[in-house]
Formats: structure tokens, C-alpha cells, sequence
């Protein structure tokens, strides 16, 4: 079933500190949405008010036409993949896939490329790349119609990189996706989409030398 969510207008600020403007964008589910943008330009923030852990001082947000209200349980249609690895670090792999999945969903993780090796390993013992691939794998077997992945590629080595962008495809009919990472490349290389947040508007990028003639790139980038 095709979903659809819809940020109207987004508005909020730190003090006096005016962080997002005027942000209007749509995701609809088989679409995979890049944003961009530097260190500190409120990205996360976005995204801890599209999940609902952080209260704006406007929004207008939709899902399916429906105008979902703070605390209104948006994080029934959207899963956050955090920067920050939020598995229980001292348990081991097959536990945490047992305790996070019923089931009948667990096999799509046991035996996805690459977790074999980790079944027996505590998170702990873990390289970041294979935190952060079976953090994206529980997520993608979980229902949420969408997903925002803050930062999926950071610090991973490139097997686990290539796997994480081989399952996002593998969903991508299932789900929407909207995907910040400073390693543009591998976003670039699936999105469908692409955004700019700066000055606090989120502006869409027709084409990728768009993000060097925004400021975001130099001249010198590869794209």
C-alpha cells in the first residue's frame, strides 16, 4: 500500500536562534529523499521532529492527507536510525535480532548477508559498520512506512557501506527513505531526490552540481 507524508512548514528555534524557516517537502513511500547540509544547519533537529521527540514551535505535518499533531504518535509511521547506536552494547547479535522481532520476521535478518559472522558477537564487539548495518536491518523489518537514516554511511567500512545501500534498494518498494550523510557519493548513488537545508530553508536540487553552486561542495567535489 502506497503511504505518503507531507511536511507543510516547519518553524523552530534555540533561544533567539532562528534554526529552520520555512521546510516543505514531500516523501512518498518508493521514493528515497537525499538532504544535505553542513554540521550544525538543524538536520537532526528535523529529524527529532519528524519523529516526534521534539516539540516545534510550528509544524504541519501529514501523513496520508491526515495532519498528524505532536505526540500524536507519529513514530507509528516513521523509524529514525540515529546517528548513535541504540542497541543494548553487553548482548549478544541473535538476542538483541530475538528481543527487537517477532518471529516471523527474524530469519530476514539471521540470514541476511553478513550477520552469520556476528550471531555469536555482543554489539559491543562489533565494528561500527556492522552496528550500523544491523540497526538498519531491524528497522527495515519493523512497519514503519518510513525511515530517516541520520548518518548510515559515517565511519562504516565499504562491505557493510555496500550492504547498507543494497537492503535501502532492496526496501525502497515498501518504503520512503530520507537520508542525510556527509559521505554525499553514497547518497547520491541511490536517492532519487536531493535537498538542501541552509539558512534554515530546505532548498531541492534539480541536479547534483547544484550542491557546489549552493555553497554545500566546493568546485573541486567528485560527483
Amino acid at each position: 500500500m502506497d503511504h505518503k507524508i507531507a511536511v507543510r512548514v516547519v518553524l523552530h528555534s534555540f533561544g533567539d536562534r532562528r534554526i529552520l524557516t520555512n521546510i516543505t517537502f514531500e516523501c512518498n513511500t518508493g521514493e528515497i529523499i537525499g538532504l544535505f547540509g553542513r554540521n550544525g544547519i538543524g538536520k537532526t533537529t528535523l529529524f527529532k521532529i519528524l519523529f516526534g521527540i521534539l516539540k516545534p514551535d510550528q509544524a504541519e505535518i501529514y501523513f496520508d492527507d491526515r495532519m498528524i499533531r505532536y505526540g500524536g504518535k507519529i513514530s507509528n509511521f516513521v523509524g529514525y536510525h540515529t546517528q548513535e547506536i541504540m542497541l543494548p552494547r553487553y548482548t549478544k547479535t541473535r538476542d538483541v535480532i530475538s528481543m527487537y522481532l517477532p518471529l516471523a520476521k527474524q530469519d530476514k535478518v539471521f540470514y541476511s548477508i553478513g550477520v552469520s559472522d556476528m550471531c555469536n558477537k555482543r554489539i559491543c564487539d562489533l565494528s561500527l559498520g556492522q552496528q550500523r548495518y544491523l540497526q538498519l536491518l531491524l528497522l527495515l523489518n519493523l512497519n514503519h512506512p518510513f525511515l530517516i537514516l541520520d548518518e548510515p554511511f559515517s565511519m562504516v567500512e565499504p562491505f557493510y557501506k555496500s550492504l547498507i545501500k543494497e537492503k535501502i534498494l532492496e526496501y525502497r518498494s515498501q518504503k520512503g527513505f530520507i537520508i542525510t550523510d556527509h559521505y554525499y557519493r553514497d547518497v547520491l548513488d541511490i536517492c532519487d531526490k536531493t535537498h538542501l537545508l541552509r539558512d534554515g530553508i530546505l532548498i531541492p536540487t534539480e541536479k547534483n552540481t547544484d550542491l557546489i553552486d549552493l555553497g554545500y561542495l566546493s568546485g573541486q567535489a567528485i560527483l
